[in-house]
Order: C-alpha cells, then structure tokens, then sequence
C-alpha cells in the first residue's frame, strides 16, 4: 500500500512540474507560426515588457517587442523573421563580438506535433566564444492541447565541448530541415549535419 502511495505521489509531482513547465502558444490563425512560437517562448504571465530571466533572452524579448510597437531596432542589432521558413534569427554586434539566438521549428511526421528549438550563440571575429547564455534547447507542442514543453529526446545529446576540449556550436536551419553541429578545434572547425527524420535527430 505503502508503495502504490509513492508512486502516486510521485506521479503526481511529475505532472505537476510538466504543468508548470508547459507554455501555452496562442495563435489566430488555422495553425501556429514561428512568430506565435517565439512570443510564446518570450512573453510571461504578468508583463509583455518584464525582463527575462537571462540577458540575451532579454535583448531578444526587447527587439521583438519593438517590433511588435512598429518601431526601429536599435544600432547594430537585427531581427530577421521568415515565417515562411518558419525562422527566426536576432543578432546583435559590438566591434567583434557577436549575438545570435534562432528560433525554428519541424513538423512531426505523425501530423500530431511541433518541435521547437531555441538557440544562442557567441562568436568572437568570427569563432565560436560561449558565453553565459549558450545553448540549444528544445521544446514539443502538442497540437490538441496549444502547449509545448521542454523535450530531451530529440536524438542526440546537446554537448557544447568535447574531451579534448573544444567548443561545440549548432547552427538551426532557415532552408532545409537539418541542424549543422560545429566542433571548434584550435586546428580549425569540423561539421557535422544532424538529420531530421520526422521525429528526431540522426547523424
């Protein structure tokens, strides 16, 4: 008795951190954009003009709502959306340094579900230099429910240096379904396309 107590009890605070982990996508039209994504991921529950939690999803929360408001984006900084693509890249210069989050997503081949990706990525003239930020997280929008929640198992392991220890970058796709991963050696770079199958990842 004793176990099968546990185990609901378990089951239950697993739902519950699923809930709160959940993001509602809102969306007008027959089916969500990468627009409708982005906001989703950006927005919070109390004030569309409320920082984030890290600064480069800030600058990104920022620009977008600029964009929202019809105005300019400030000096050096570009934010490029293809809905067509379903692409989104924000990118923001200082001297060499450089800021690139992509958002995108992939249609699952059971016509059931989305997967979501948000990238950020630091380069320095022109080489990968991680930041505090850096990452590649994924999310799984369900179509019945309008919801998305974070996703592990996409097919491969997200590594961001290997044992030898070099940098590892990804780069999202705007064309094409395929994420390129890029080992940053001190010899030069080495890619790898990461293959979308309809469900996951595959070298």
């Amino acid at each position: 008795m004793k176990k099968v107590t546990l185990a609901i009890i378990l089951l239950c605070c697993t739902l519950s951190l699923a809930a709160q982990n959940a993001i509602r996508v809102n969306y007008k039209s027959e089916k969500p954009s990468i627009s409708d994504f982005a906001w989703a991921y950006l927005s919070t529950e109390d004030d569309e003009d409320e920082c984030c939690v890290d600064e480069s999803t800030n600058a990104l929360k920022q620009a977008w709502i600029r964009h929202r408001k019809g105005l300019p984006q400030q000096k050096n900084e570009k934010l490029t959306i293809d809905n067509k693509n379903g692409y989104i890249l924000y990118e923001s210069r200082y001297e060499g340094h450089v800021l690139k989050i992509e958002m995108c997503y992939w249609n699952e081949a059971d016509g059931k579900h989305k997967l979501f990706a948000y990238n950020v990525g630091c380069y320095q003239n022109g080489t990968y230099s991680p930041g505090q930020f850096d990452g590649l997280t994924f999310y799984r929008y369900n179509n019945a429910t309008k919801q998305m929640t974070p996703c592990n198992e996409v097919g491969f392991e997200v590594a961001y240096g290997t044992d030898d220890g070099a940098y590892v970058s990804y780069s999202l796709p705007q064309t094409g379904k395929n994420i390129v991963q890029t080992t940053w050696y001190k010899t030069g770079k080495k890619q790898d396309i990461l293959k979308w199958n309809g469900r996951k990842f595959a070298k």
